[in-house]
């Protein structure tokens, strides 16, 4: 269980800019938004609002956490940085989830959802890795995924395959974003791309604030 200071801090940093007319206290959106990216499903973040006498659907909370637009803080300077892809469930269709995580701290510093993976997206990815942070000096750490390996040759960044080691701790992370998509599917009803990016982002967000 998170400290309540800790808690405070957290709930602190969700920027609520998007609101301009709404009956509920900016603290129990603030509160909703981070209890949801924490674990807790939208059904029950709505019974926690219900708790303060607050009543709101779940598609109203799964929009502040959408408007919000939350992403990982940037200006970051990792030794190393473990990227992979794996595929996520979105309706009928699956996509193709990059991200990148420090292995040092566990931080994820950048993800993006994309419908398929070839070179040209994973050179992309790196690219905008390279754009928000600073990995002039960082080693990538790839497994086994072609493209990723190409797209590191192509842009001049030192990498290395591997599997095991510092890409231990790192695995788990992935298997919780994926975890995490697959359990609160219903985040991604009839949600288009775009909203699932934004979700996943503002997952790497939280993720970030917890660990």
């Amino acid at each position: 269980m998170l400290e309540n200071g800790r808690l405070n801090g957290i709930i602190d940093q969700i920027e609520l800019g998007f609101v301009e007319r709404e009956a509920t206290p900016e603290f129990l959106m603030r509160l909703s938004i981070q209890l949801h990216l924490s674990g807790l499903s939208l059904s029950n973040t709505v019974r926690v609002l219900e708790v303060f006498g607050v009543q709101r659907a779940r598609s109203t909370v799964h929009n502040w956490v959408h408007k919000a637009d939350l992403q990982p803080e940037s200006g970051k300077k990792p030794d190393h940085v473990a990227v992979d892809e794996t595929v996520i469930q979105l309706n009928d269709e699956q996509y193709w989830l990059y991200a990148a995580v420090d292995p040092k701290t566990n931080e994820l510093l950048h993800t993006s959802l994309e419908p398929t993976t070839n070179a040209v997206l994973a050179q992309t990815f790196l690219a905008e890795i390279d754009e928000k942070h600073d990995v002039s000096e960082a080693v990538f750490l790839i497994d086994g995924a072609q493209s990723l390996q190409a797209a590191c040759h192509r842009g001049g960044y030192d990498f290395r395959y591997e599997k095991h080691g510092n890409r231990n701790a790192v695995e788990r992370v992935f298997r919780e974003i994926k975890r995490r998509t697959v359990c609160f599917s219903n985040c991604f009803s009839n949600a288009s791309a775009e909203t699932a990016d934004d979700w996943i982002s503002s997952l790497s967000f939280a993720w970030n604030q917890l660990i």
